[in-house]
């Protein structure tokens, strides 16, 4: 026992939390020695709980580290623990404070501890005015409930929690409202609660008067998330060769073909294959998951009108209400003059609102609506009196509007905006005929003569139907060609002449494809075929496919490619308009959104100013100082000569100097004046 004694474990904490998970029973009383002397200690804190107590705190984590041990004995530790925070925890001490709940944190980690009730209490604590430990409770959080729906959904306590979050999101509270939605926004991106409550929950963050929340549901239904994106370069960086690497490798060699078309094979499989490490990210789906987006944007637009926020957040809603016109196709009226206040040339982040303008366009909206803001963007830059970036952002929002909603434009408007086909700035021509190409596909009745182009298949089924009538179809135009396909004898033609109109020139190892000239034959008279069979034929076929199987995505590529090539077939009864074409096999229909560069697409650069010249040129320049002849004086502490001085003088002061005139200006008595003076100071130095 002497022995014993001399060791010191009831005042040795870490020794004695050693041994006693090696052996819990052998060692029982001196941990309940310790729990009665951490109960004096707790008695002693509630008598001034904003004391510091070093004491305490390495009990309480000595308690919580030995107590999956002592069950029975530390069963009312946990719940005194939560008290001790949940009473005092607005004037407890700092770094007591932070020991409760790292204690509480490890006893949850073991299973000691309902999560319900811990994460509760957690959510109260983040009132407090401390940083570090709020950044503690929102790791443990998300951590928590990721855990939790690890093996499967705990629908359960999800539900409880989200309630719960629910009612922490109207918290007077700014601090603690913005953690709970950071909480809420980062369980969705991880797909932990990926469901619909969780948004609808979110989307009542959207009329919060606290700025930083509003911002942060705008940015959540934006898909605008900084730091993912950073994430995304980063990693994107890291993984292989980048383009500029394969510029550098191949550049540094001989000029030849063969070098050329091995970078350019090495661009192709470069860009394959960023496409394929891609992952799979279904964007924006938490707007499709809103109950009642009507409702939702009705507010919005009345927030929007009311607002005092600064002009960013007003940017940022404005793009959050298009985007829920235009996917659920909503009716609000209201937001369409409200914008065409903003549409005009010298108006900040035009571009944007050009896009939004777009974006909320779709065909169920009066064409009389959408008209109005057609003509206010083609009144405000489609005119001569501005540049011609303006006049072509100008068109090109016009062709996006018009490809969403094309009974908004009227045959007027086309024609004058047709006339800027032959404009000498050559990004309004090219816009002037993009919108021209579009109406082609969409309508090219309403084109003049000289602008309709030669009829296509494409062109020969166009139609525009009249507003609210519903072009729906029982059948997948265009898959007729996989019957043709089949009853074809030779099996090279499926594989020679679909798949050689890809212009990417590659198979999916990245390898290129040598396709055989017959193949071109083979196209032809596959497309001969489909187009001299008659239409209600064609659609009996169609439907037969349709209807019998499921078809897989080469099927549906191979539907796509015949789909494009009516645009360039010449319609029944007409000349061929050419034989070998090449159609891109990545050209996908129009989506859901659209890009801020569908709006400032140039088809020229624009011409730099002269700071951004003069700052190109100067990055380009390198430092040659160390190149420098370095002129030292032999002793640092003398004057300078005369020679130096001259040069820091007056021209007109050394005017008439002798030593100025340049030596092709000398006259022969000059010259000889200066031939007798070198050779004299020539011969005293060798006299010396």
């Amino acid at each position: 026992m002497a022995g014993r004694n001399n060791n010191k474990l009831p005042s040795s904490l870490p020794q004695l939390q050693n041994l006693i998970k090696r052996d819990p029973p052998a060692y029982l009383e001196e941990f309940l020695q310790q729990y009665r002397h951490y109960q004096s200690n707790v008695e002693i804190f509630k008598l001034q709980p904003n004391k510091p107590s070093k004491e305490l705190a390495e009990l309480v984590m000595f308690m919580a580290q030995v107590g999956h041990c002592y069950r029975d004995h530390l069963v009312d530790f946990p719940q005194q623990l939560k008290d001790l925070l949940s009473y005092h925890h607005t004037n407890l001490d700092a770094d007591l404070r932070m020991t409760f709940c790292k204690a509480l944190i490890l006893l949850r980690n073991k299973n000691l501890i309902n999560p319900t009730s811990l994460l509760e209490l957690f959510f109260e604590l983040l009132r407090c005015h401390d940083k570090l430990l709020r950044k503690t409770l929102y790791s443990h959080i998300v951590t928590d409930i990721k855990n939790i729906n690890a093996k499967h959904k705990n629908n359960k306590m999800n539900t409880t929690l989200q309630s719960f979050m629910y009612t922490m999101l109207q918290d007077s509270n700014p601090t603690a409202a913005k953690i709970s939605l950071d909480v809420m926004i980062e369980l969705y991106r991880r797909n932990i609660w990926n469901d619909a409550k969780t948004v609808n929950v979110i989307t009542t963050a959207c009329f919060s008067k606290v700025t930083k929340i509003l911002v942060a549901a705008l940015k959540f239904f934006l898909g605008k998330d900084e730091d993912e994106k950073q994430d995304s370069d980063s990693e994107s960086e890291d993984d292989g060769p980048t383009a500029r690497d394969l510029m550098v490798r191949y550049s540094t060699g001989r000029k030849t073909t063969k070098n050329k078309k091995k970078l350019e094979k090495a661009m192709r499989v470069l860009k394959k294959h960023k496409k394929k490490r891609k992952p799979e990210v279904f964007n924006f789906s938490a707007i499709h998951l809103i109950h009642d987006p009507q409702d939702f944007a009705e507010k919005l637009l009345k927030q929007l009108e009311t607002s005092k926020e600064r002009f960013e957040v007003k940017m940022m809603l404005m793009e959050l209400i298009s985007r829920l016109v235009g996917i659920h196709e909503l009716f609000l009226f209201n937001f369409y003059p409200f914008v065409q206040r903003f549409l005009q040339p010298h108006q900040r982040e035009v571009t944007k609102i050009l896009l939004f303008a777009a974006q909320a366009s779709h065909q169920l909206v009066p064409p009389e609506i959408i008209q109005s803001v057609l003509m206010t963007i083609a009144n405000n830059f489609v005119t001569d009196k501005n540049s011609g970036e303006v006049m072509t952002v100008g068109i090109n929002a016009i062709k996006e509007v018009s490809a969403r909603c094309p009974l908004a434009m009227t045959e007027d408007l086309l024609q004058d905006l047709a006339q800027y086909r032959s404009h000498k700035n050559k990004n309004v021509m090219m816009s002037a005929r993009t919108l021209i190409q579009l109406f082609r596909s969409l309508n090219p009745q309403m084109l003049q003569k000289k602008f309709r182009g030669k009829p296509t298949e494409a062109t020969s089924e166009a139609k525009i139907h009249e507003y609210g009538e519903l072009n729906a179809k029982d059948y997948i135009p265009g898959a007729e060609v996989l019957e043709l396909e089949a009853k074809a004898e030779d099996g090279t033609l499926e594989e020679d002449g679909w798949e050689s109109a890809s212009l990417s020139g590659e198979d999916e190892d990245g390898e290129w494809i040598d396709v055989p000239h017959s193949s071109d034959e083979e196209q032809q008279e596959l497309a001969e075929k489909v187009k001299s069979m008659p239409a209600e034929e064609r659609k009996a076929k169609a439907a037969a496919v349709s209807t019998s199987r499921l078809l897989t995505q080469e099927e549906f590529q191979k539907i796509r490619l015949a789909q494009l090539r009516k645009e360039l077939n010449s319609a029944p009864g007409k000349a061929a308009k050419r034989k070998n074409i090449d159609i891109d096999s990545e050209d996908e229909a129009r989506g859901e959104l659209l890009s801020l560069r569908d709006i400032e697409h140039l088809h020229k650069k624009p011409k730099s100013d002269k700071e951004t010249r003069l700052a190109t040129a100067m990055a380009g320049r390198t430092d040659r100082k160390e190149f420098v002849k370095k002129k030292t004086k032999l002793n640092p502490f003398a004057s300078s000569t005369n020679k130096q001085k001259k040069k820091q003088k007056n021209f007109m002061m050394m005017r008439y100097s002798h030593n100025v005139r340049s030596k092709n200006k000398r006259s022969f008595r000059e010259k000889q004046l200066a031939l007798r003076d070198a050779l004299l100071k020539q011969r005293k130095r060798l006299v010396k």
